[in-house]
C-alpha cells in the first residue's frame, strides 16, 4: 500500500532535488529520479508546482484516485508527502522512460512494430480498467504519449492522473469550471462546447494515440496541407492508401494487417460524434482481431451539436444544417483553450 513520506526522505533520495536528476517537467510540476536509501529502490518523485492556485486540489485529486487503483498497466503509486505546503507523489521508476521519448526525442531506443503493438495493447487494457473494471468510473482526461511510461520490458504503464477525475456511478461526465483541459490534438471536439470530459473523450484521445504510435507523428503534425494527423490519415484511407501513414522508420518490418486494423480503429475512435466511438471492451477485442473494426466512412463526418441533445444522444443525429469551420478558422478561433473563447461557437460545427 502507498505510504506517507517525510520531505527530508525525498530530499535525500533525489540528492536535494538535483537538476541532473530531473526526468521531466509539465504544467503540474517537476519529476525527479530518486533512490530510497533504506531499501535502495529507484523511484520517480513528482513535486507539484504551487504556481497554480489549484495546485493542492490537483494533488489531492490525483492522490485520491490513484491511491486505490491496481492494474498491471498503470504506474504504481508508492507514497506521498503533503506537509507545510509541499505536495509530492512517489511512483515506481520506469526504466525506459516515456513513450514520447522513444517516438520523438531520439534519446530512447527505436520502437519496433512488435513493441508498438504491445504498448497499444497495454494502454487499451488500462483504459478499460479505468472506465469499467474499477469500482468507480475514472476518466483520465490526458491520454498522450508523454503520459505513457515504459518499464524495463517495454510494458506500457498509463500514468499522470493529475487531470483524472472519478465519476459517481450515476454521472457520465465531469465538468471543469475554468474550461477545457487536456492537450491539443487529443481533445475531443465536444469538449470545446461542453467543457466536460467523459469516457467518450478518453476514447477520442486514445484514437489520436493509435495513429501517433503507428505513424510516428504527433496528432498536431501539419502534413500535406492537413492541420492534424487524423485528417491526413482519413484522406489516405479514402484513397485506399492508408498504410502510407505507417512510420517510415519501420516500413520494412511491420505487420500490414495489424497496422491497417490499428489505423482504422484510430479513425473510428476519432469520430467527431461522441456516441459513434467504440467502447473500451470492444476496442480491446478489435486490437486483438477478435472483433472487426466498425465501418469507417470515407470522408470524416462533420462535428454537429444538436440543440438540447446530450452527448450520449448525439449518435442518433443523422443530419443537421450546419456551417462548418474552416481549418484556418479552427486555428485562430479555437485558441487559447478556454471556454470563454468558445462561447460564440456553440451552434457551429467543425470538420
Amino acid at each position: 500500500m502507498p505510504k506517507e513520506f517525510h520531505f527530508r526522505e525525498l530530499k535525500k533520495a533525489t540528492n536535494n532535488f538535483d537538476e541532473k536528476r530531473k526526468l521531466g517537467q509539465g504544467g503540474y510540476g517537476v519529476v525527479y529520479k530518486g533512490v530510497l536509501p533504506e531499501d535502495n529502490v529507484e523511484v520517480a518523485v513528482k513535486w507539484f508546482s504551487r504556481e497554480s492556485l489549484k495546485g493542492e486540489d490537483d494533488f489531492l485529486a490525483e492522490l485520491t484516485i490513484i491511491n486505490r487503483l491496481r492494474h498491471r498497466h498503470l504506474v504504481r503509486l508508492l507514497g506521498w508527502c503533503h506537509k507545510n505546503g509541499k505536495l509530492l507523489l512517489v511512483y515506481e521508476y520506469m526504466r525506459k522512460g516515456s513513450l514520447d521519448m522513444h517516438l520523438f526525442t531520439g534519446t530512447g531506443e527505436p520502437l519496433s512494430w512488435a513493441l508498438r503493438y504491445k504498448v497499444i495493447v497495454g494502454v487499451a487494457s488500462a483504459l478499460h480498467y479505468l472506465h469499467y473494471e474499477y469500482d468507480q468510473k475514472v476518466v483520465h482526461r490526458d491520454i498522450k504519449a508523454s503520459n505513457i511510461m515504459l518499464d524495463s520490458n517495454f510494458n506500457a504503464r498509463l500514468g499522470d492522473f493529475g487531470l483524472a477525475r472519478a465519476l459517481d456511478n450515476e454521472k457520465t461526465s465531469y465538468a471543469e469550471a475554468e474550461g477545457v483541459l487536456g492537450t491539443v490534438g487529443y481533445i475531443a471536439p465536444e469538449c470545446f462546447h461542453t467543457g466536460k470530459a467523459t469516457q467518450h473523450s478518453d476514447i477520442y484521445a486514445f484514437g489520436a494515440l493509435l495513429i501517433e504510435v503507428v505513424s510516428g507523428q504527433r496528432p498536431g503534425t501539419k502534413i500535406n496541407g492537413f492541420q492534424f494527423m487524423v485528417d491526413y490519415v482519413w484522406s489516405l484511407y479514402r484513397e485506399g492508401r492508408i498504410l502510407e501513414a505507417v512510420d517510415k522508420r519501420i516500413v520494412d518490418d511491420y505487420n500490414t494487417e495489424e497496422a491497417n486494423r490499428l489505423l482504422l480503429l484510430g479513425l473510428a475512435c476519432s469520430h467527431p460524434i461522441a456516441g459513434e466511438r467504440p467502447k473500451t471492451q470492444a476496442i480491446v477485442q478489435m486490437i486483438s482481431g477478435a472483433l472487426p473494426v466498425p465501418p469507417v466512412p470515407p470522408f470524416k463526418p462533420a462535428f454537429v451539436w444538436p440543440a438540447m441533445m446530450s452527448i450520449d444522444d448525439m449518435s442518433m443525429a443523422t443530419s443537421i444544417d450546419t456551417t462548418p469551420l474552416s481549418i484556418s478558422q479552427y486555428e485562430t478561433d479555437w485558441s487559447p483553450l478556454s471556454r470563454e473563447n468558445y462561447s460564440g461557437y456553440t451552434d457551429r460545427s467543425m470538420v
